[in-house]
Parts: structure tokens; C-alpha cells; sequence
């Protein structure tokens, strides 16, 4: 392979070349299995054997430290600053849709589009409440990671998507595959509950500013500068499409790829995280039933989800069919209805922003909201405490939607017994 060729310029031994590119093998295929298919094929304590092996064999051949060694994930320097990059091709967003009419509309206009009077394909994938990533390999290796941003820059965080565990940093292409010269993978970055819980948890211990929802807290660890800290940090990654290629990377999927689920399918065997979730659902009707389905299981997950994606699966038609100004017509999201559950109002707690503005914030009694436990819900101002007519001891209903920090809707009046009147205090 190319890369022992270029090490032996080096006067690296034979047998240390070789037994690199072992370390290389095992330690990725750990990774892959314990991060993205859940499913370890070694100790902790056999990982770091291996590890530590590899570490020193990179430090007494410094030639053979490459930006693809596993030992580099955390190796990298803070950086200065987040620079911008343009993408290969625009990151675009996706239209919304809030009901099963919504859903029938969008169905139709797919069959108008594309002249047909049967129903359509669709792929449904969850829509994972993170953020937007376009991961780019050139020969099979991770060389740039960056954020969605305004769909035609993003921020380059390269440096902290190298240290995510579940992102392989060299494509697991089997012996005899072509290489792609270019290879961009668009998906998103998540931080699981049970993480967010501990890294609030750790947070807290250290007398420091906790997170207000997982994905506050992915998108805070991944704008980092340096990546010892985004290390720390239980960030994964699931991907949901391809995006630019070479041109004969792009034939060779075009022959052999002609569907938007077998991309998925190839994608996982090369070792990219993909959902479990994902479903071919044909018409209006298949559809509906998978989002129903999908937000049963939504309270089971270890990470948030706020809707549904659904494609069309044809390749060929997503090409006929094009985009509008900012979103694609082959694609939508599908948004869940807004979690909300009934608690009790305990306390109201009034904070000074630093623009002096006082905030009233709700100090309920512990209640698991779509996964989460809520124990306080922000009440904007003194205007919304009238509207609500909320009195201490109120049953209240709190809701919480994507990654909107909770809020009380509504007041459960057939429930009021012994309340007091909220103090509003005269001077802060």
C-alpha cells in the first residue's frame, strides 16, 4: 500500500511497518464495534494495551504519526479560532410538516412532480435533535469536518470531530475496494441523555454553568478551541447522506447506488454510524404509520429525536426533482407534537439577566419530560405569570419541544387547592 511504501524512505524495519498497520486494523475495528455497533470485541484494558503500543512506537518513529492514527484523536493543538469553509455543495435545510393533511399535501406533490398516480417511495429516518456535519475523506481519510452553518459556509471543527469515537477517521473499505478519491458524508452530532446527565452532573460538581438540553451541550462541546476538552465530552454521531464525490467515485455509485436506502446501507459498511430506525415506507399511509410508530419509541431513546425525515428513495428521481431556494422538494421533516406532562408548581425564583431584565424561572416537582427530567421551566416575564394566572402549589402543564428549554403552557385550574400568590418582588 502506498503509505508502507512512503514509510520505508524512512528506514522504519519491515516488521514495525507491519505491525502498524495491525495496531491500525485492531484498534479501528474496537472502535467501530464499541461505538457504533454497540457491541465490544475487547476489554477497556486490552484497548489501551494496544494504545499504548502504537503510542510508542509513533514516538520512537515519529515518521509513522499520521492525522489518521487513532492516537490522534485528541492530539491535535487549540486552535485560535473557528475559520470558515465553503461546502462542496450547499448544506440545505428542510421544510416542516405538523399533520397528516400536511403529510398528504407533501405526498400528492411528489406524485404531481413526478407524474404518477401511485405511491411514492419514501425513506423515513429519525431527526435527530444535534447538529448538521459534513465529514470529508480524501483517499479513505478523514481530512475536514465542518458545521452546516448558513448552508454554504460552515466552521471548520476538524479538530474536535477527530476526537468523536463513532466518526471513523479512515473509511473501513474492505481488501480490493476502490479508494474514493472524495467522499463527503453529511449527518449529525448528538450528545446521548445518560452523557448529557453525567456532563451536567460533572458540571455541577464543579461549580460551573450546566447545559440547558443535550443539544445545547453538542453544539457547545463542538465549537471548542481545544479538542482535550470536546474529548471529554460524550459526543456521537449518526450519518444520514452522501454529499460530493469524485467524478468516478459518483459513476461507480450511480451504477451500483441507485437508491437513497442501499447509500445508507453502504455507508454502514464502511463504517459510519447509521439509526436502527430507518424504514422504506410507500405512500401517505406507510408513512404516517412509521411517524406513529417512531414517536412511540421516541421516549425510549438515549437521544433526542423532534420528527421524522422522510425521502423520496429514488436517486433518479431526487435529481428530477430538484430544490427550491433553501430546501429540497424530494424531502421533509415531519416535526413530533410538543411533549407535555402535568407537575406542580412549587416555587418561583426571580433572576437578573445581565441586562437587569428580571426573569421569573419555575422550580417544579421533578417530572420526566420525553426522557428528560425537568425540575424548573422558564415563565419569560411578569406578563406571562398574569396570563397563565400561575399561583404557588398549581398543577401545571409543562412542555417541552425540540430543544426549546421547558415552559408552562397552561394552568390545570380543577386541580387548585391551597395556593398562594406568586411575590413578585418590589426592588432587585
Amino acid at each position: 500500500m502506498t503509505e508502507v511504501k512512503e514509510l520505508k524512505t524512512q528506514d522504519v524495519p519491515q516488521q514495525v511497518l507491519t505491525r502498524v498497520e495491525e495496531l491500525y486494523k485492531q484498534l479501528g475495528d474496537a472502535e467501530h464495534a464499541y461505538y457504533t455497533l454497540d457491541d465490544p470485541i475487547m476489554t477497556d484494558a486490552e484497548y489501551d494495551s494496544l494504545f499504548q503500543e502504537l503510542s510508542k512506537i509513533e514516538a520512537q518513529y515519529p515518521a509513522l504519526l499520521k492525522p489518521e492514527s487513532p492516537t490522534q484523536r485528541v492530539g491535535a493543538k487549540p486552535v485560535e479560532g473557528l475559520t470558515s469553509v465553503e461546502h462542496l455543495k450547499p448544506m440545505l435545510s428542510l421544510g416542516n410538516l405538523f399533520s397528516f393533511e400536511d403529510l398528504e399535501h407533501f405526498h400528492e406533490s411528489l406524485q404531481k412532480n413526478l407524474d404518477r398516480d401511485t405511491g411514492i417511495e419514501l425513506v423515513t429516518e429519525p431527526k435527530i435533535d444535534g447538529l448538521a456535519v459534513s465529514l470529508i475523506y480524501e483517499n479513505g481519510v478523514l481530512v475536514r469536518a465542518a458545521t452546516r452553518g448558513d448552508g454554504q459556509q460552515g466552521e471548520d471543527i476538524t479538530h474536535n470531530v477527530k476526537t468523536i469515537k463513532s466518526v471513523p477517521l479512515k473509511l473501513k473499505l474492505k481488501e480490493g475496494d476502490a479508494v474514493p478519491a472524495l467522499l463527503e458524508v453529511r449527518g449529525e452530532v448528538y450528545m446521548s441523555r445518560k452523557g448529557f446527565f453525567a456532563l451536567n452532573q460533572k458540571l455541577e460538581d464543579a461549580g460551573q454553568k450546566v447545559f440547558a438540553n443535550p443539544r445545547n451541550a453538542a453544539a457547545g462541546s463542538l465549537r471548542q478551541l481545544d479538542p482535550k476538552v470536546t474529548a471529554t465530552r460524550p459526543l456521537a454521531w449518526f450519518c444520514y447522506a452522501l454529499g460530493a464525490c469524485d467524478d468516478t467515485t459518483q459513476a461507480w455509485i450511480n451504477e451500483n447506488l441507485p437508491e437513497h436506502l442501499a447509500q445508507l446501507h453502504w455507508l454502514a459498511s464502511i463504517g459510519m454510524p447509521v439509526s436502527d430506525l430507518v424504514k422504506l415506507a410507500t405512500g401517505a399511509e406507510e408513512v404516517q404509520q412509521a411517524y406513529e410508530s417512531m414517536n412511540q419509541q421516541r421516549a425510549t431513546l438515549d437521544y433526542d429525536i423532534d420528527g421524522m425525515v422522510m425521502k423520496v428513495n429514488a436517486i433518479r428521481d431526487q435529481n428530477y426533482m430538484g430544490f427550491l431556494a433553501r430546501t429540497p422538494r424530494w424531502a421533509s421533516a415531519y416535526k413530533f407534537p410538543a411533549q407535555e406532562v402535568e407537575t406542580q408548581l412549587l416555587d418561583v425564583e426571580f433572576q437578573v439577566g445581565r441586562t437587569g431584565v428580571l426573569t421569573p424561572v419555575a422550580r417544579l416537582a421533578p417530572v420526566n419530560v420525553g426522557g428528560v427530567v425537568v425540575s424548573n421551566a422558564t415563565l419569560h416575564n411578569l406578563d406571562e405569570i398574569a396570563r397563565l394566572d400561575a399561583k404557588i402549589n398549581d398543577w401545571v402543564i409543562v412542555q417541552r419541544a425540540g430543544d426549546v428549554i421547558p415552559k408552562i403552557s397552561q394552568v390545570n385550574v380543577s386541580r387548585r387547592e391551597s395556593v398562594t400568590d406568586i411575590p413578585i418582588p418590589e426592588a432587585c
